[in-house]
């Protein structure tokens, strides 16, 4: 497989690395290390520590009625080994992961060693940046998952936001469409796209078709203006008052 530029996995993450052996540390499975300790794994170690202080600060100051196991709840929730597997594969870090020979293809490789590339990501951004640029990281793409979880109930189904809202704003009702799929049956990732009459909209990855299918409501919803950046950088649901009908596809 070919290797991917660190300037290009620099771009996908949304951070620029003053020392470089971290982002290639962080993208160096214990496979292809001569000893495990010059791995991504200690680094994966920190990066789960700090994933873990940057989403229990963020539910402590949004949540400050809430007691310790309601805010355990919402943690567990949204964040997962398999949530952060699927940021991974979102962020395509699973492509970049320099892996030993007998470790297969990047497509075929379980949730947790994606899942652990992330941790590493946020271990190496924590070492090289410190806390600031790490917390953005995190908060920009746990956020939508983080929001989900603080506001329960229909908001968990982004497909069902998405139907909603494009009735609400008098366009077709949303299609889901595959357009690529790479990897084993028992380990598929799908890119999947919404379309809307003559409207398609940007496609997103997802570990499964149900996850695809989540992404590619969300990335709709992010381009109708539904859920938008607040000056934290977090997503946050918008009133559909202020979202204005599609004049795109001309109907």
């Amino acid at each position: 497989m070919k290797e991917i530029p660190f300037a290009e996995v620099q771009n996908r993450i949304g951070y620029h690395f003053q020392d470089m052996t971290l982002l290639e540390t962080a993208l160096t499975h214990a496979s292809l290390s001569d000893h495990r300790s010059k791995s991504n794994e200690r680094q994966e170690f920190l990066g789960d520590a700090v994933l873990g202080l940057v989403v229990c600060e963020h539910l402590f100051r949004s949540l400050a009625e809430s007691l310790e196991g309601d805010l355990t709840k919402v943690k567990s929730h949204a964040v997962s080994r398999q949530v952060c597997a699927e940021i991974a594969v979102e962020l395509k870090l699973h492509e970049a992961l320099r892996l030993g020979k007998g470790m297969g293809p990047a497509a075929t490789l379980p949730g947790s060693v994606s899942a652990a590339v992330l941790e590493s990501i946020i271990g190496a951004i924590y070492l090289d940046g410190g806390l600031a640029p790490a917390q953005e990281f995190i908060l920009r793409h746990l956020g939508p998952r983080i929001h989900e979880s603080l506001h329960g109930g229909h908001q968990h189904n982004f497909k069902s936001v998405l139907q909603q809202t494009l009735v609400s704003l008098r366009m077709s009702p949303p299609i889901y469409m595959i357009l690529d799929e790479k990897g084993p049956d028992h380990a598929k990732c799908f890119e999947i796209a919404v379309l809307s009459g003559d409207r398609r909209f940007t496609s997103c990855w997802g570990a499964s078709k149900k996850a695809g299918e989540q992404a590619a409501a969300q990335s709709a919803l992010r381009e109708l203006g539904v859920i938008a950046l607040d000056e934290r950088g977090i997503e946050v649901a918008r009133p559909l008052a202020r979202v204005k009908p599609d004049t795109t596809s001309g109907k």
